[in-house]
């Protein structure tokens, strides 16, 4: 059972943390010139909003728990892999493109359309742990099971992915080749199928509320979907891996974009 009160109490610290979150993220941003850095917080700031519902929330403590380890799992091993990838190679091209289109101007309008964007993103995907960290009277059972279970997947297909790539990277062989080896055989996006599992997993710790919790739960998963396929993964990677890389067409037709299936000759 969900009150209205405790959903909403809830949210607002949510939202507390974040907008506070974000503003220091934003002010690290600006000293040391480099946007990207909100990527990276990306991951983190979703551990930081199951531990406030962890702290603070009314729902049975089970469940509480279960998502917050679910999230910061997650969330952490996210944080930590663009942190080591991202180390050393200066600000992404799409905050230098922003920054040159807006000059002295860009610490501000970055504020807005970056930072305060993505937390306000943040909220809307966040909407399954508030409510999950908001259910009481609901024991654990097969729903919460089963979104366990396809949080895992979700997080091997994400966490294989990203290591089969760091790998074929760090090859100087590989300079300028596809990389269509491992998960990568099966999709063309591995890490964006992992999210994709990982958010419709931690969704299912939700449904097990009366309704209509579980749908307002689905926005978030929805929108994280929505974000994968249509904005920035998918289909801004495929834009430019069309546009740079050599041979990625025939990639691309002997292997799906997103949801995975075994690999067949050209």
């Amino acid at each position: 059972m969900i009150t209205l009160d405790g959903f909403l109490n809830l949210a607002a610290a949510c939202a507390g943390f974040v907008s506070v979150a974000m503003l220091v993220v934003w002010a690290i941003s600006v000293r040391i010139r480099d946007a990207s850095i909100v990527d990276i917080f990306w991951g983190a700031g979703f551990a930081g909003i199951s531990l406030v519902g962890l702290s603070l929330g009314a729902g049975d403590f089970e469940r509480r728990a279960l998502v917050a380890a679910l999230t910061v799992a997650w969330g952490l091993r996210l944080a930590a892999y663009l942190f080591v990838r991202n180390r050393g190679e200066g600000e992404d091209s799409r905050y230098q493109s922003m920054r040159r289109r807006h000059g002295d101007r860009f610490a501000i309008v970055s504020l807005r359309t970056v930072f305060a964007f993505q937390g306000i993103m943040m909220l809307v995907v966040a909407l399954p742990i508030v409510v999950a960290q908001s259910t009481s009277g609901a024991p654990l059972g097969a729903l919460d099971a089963l979104g366990a279970a396809i949080w895992a997947c979700g997080l091997a297909f994400e966490a294989i992915g990203d290591i089969q790539l760091a790998r074929f990277k760090g090859n100087p062989r590989n300079a300028g080749q596809v990389m269509d080896q491992g998960l990568w055989a099966w999709t063309r996006h591995p890490n964006y199928f992992g999210d994709f599992l990982v958010w419709w997993g931690i969704g299912l710790t939700a449904a097990s509320a009366a309704l209509p919790w579980p749908l307002v739960a689905a926005l978030g998963p929805a929108l994280m979907s929505f974000l994968l396929l249509r904005v920035s993964g998918v289909a801004l990677l495929e834009r430019r891996m069309k546009r740079t890389r050599p041979g990625y067409a025939e990639y691309a037709a002997r292997t799906p974009a997103f949801f995975p299936r075994p690999p067949r000759s050209a």
